[in-house]
């Protein structure tokens, strides 16, 4: 079904596009003829990435520096995409994570995955949603969510919460906007390694081979598969999917829930070497 020109003529956003399963996607959708613009905070992050993708691509890529916990530059960022052209297709991607006995949480820690995962989500996806509707257009948003956004997962509580927050967010406005012409699903991945993320959120070796192989096919997935399976998504031959979750972790929440319950074995001097340094 990947023709090379599924995607043509479609204008796609991706939050936290310059790095990760988000850089990933947006190779694929751009491969297939989409014009991409990616979003993230590090200015020089999204001009490497942009310029990468480009490279032989036939569809434009381009960028905006944006921090999603904040509405005003949300609402400020849309409008600059808009005076280009209307988007088609919204990817919530940004994220935010860490792993902690959840006693130790401050209100700060828990607001900064918060407030970039649900917020941030909710802030794109309404900012959007407003314009496709002012304007009788239709279009798409897709949201990377995980399995414990409804088994919950030991460690990573602020995490679930958000995730959880945004499933219900597709969900509810699936039903509110489908009849306009919105569709919204999510993509729950399992282990899909980014770097940096993955070393932080499983620091000990023996513990980082078995989260990579506990799941029912043994292996870790592979970041074309995600990708893959995104473009199915936000492309016109899923036009009859909406409000639905779709899972790609290999069978690993069926064989056990909560992605992060193994860090019980982790000690009480590993956690300490973990906490944030004050100063």
């Amino acid at each position: 079904m990947f023709l090379p020109d599924l995607l043509k003529g479609k204008r796609i956003l991706i939050t936290g596009g310059g790095t990760g399963l988000g850089k990933s996607m947006g190779k694929r959708f751009v491969e297939l003829g989409a014009e991409l613009v990616i979003c993230g905070r590090r200015q020089q992050v999204l001009e490497e990435t942009a310029w990468e993708l480009m490279a032989g691509a036939p569809g434009p890529v381009s960028w905006q520096v944006c921090d999603i916990r904040d509405a005003a530059a949300v609402e400020a960022m849309i409008d600059r995409i808009w005076a280009a052209r209307p988007l088609d297709a919204l990817v919530n991607n940004a994220a935010g994570n860490f792993i902690a006995r959840s006693e130790t949480l401050s209100p700060r820690a828990v607001d900064a995955v918060l407030g970039i995962v649900l917020h941030g989500s909710a802030y794109c996806t309404l900012a959007c949603g407003r314009r496709w509707l002012a304007e009788g257009r239709k279009a798409n948003v897709l949201s990377i969510v995980t399995t414990y956004a409804w088994t919950g997962s030991a460690y990573v509580v602020p995490s679930a919460m958000a995730k959880a927050g945004v499933l219900a967010l597709t969900r509810s406005l699936a039903v509110e906007w489908g009849p306009r012409g919105i569709r919204l699903n999510a993509i729950a991945p399992g282990p899909f390694p980014t770097q940096g993320a993955w070393e932080r959120l499983v620091p000990r070796a023996d513990l980082a081979k078995e989260f990579e192989s506990r799941n029912v096919l043994g292996r870790v997935g592979d970041h074309r598969e995600l990708a893959d399976l995104a473009t199915f998504l936000v492309s016109d031959r899923s036009g009859y999917i909406t409000g639905e979750v779709v899972t790609i972790d290999g069978g690993e929440w069926l064989k056990g829930a909560g992605q992060f319950n193994f860090l019980d074995r982790l000690t009480d001097d590993e956690w300490e070497a973990m906490r944030p340094k004050k100063g």
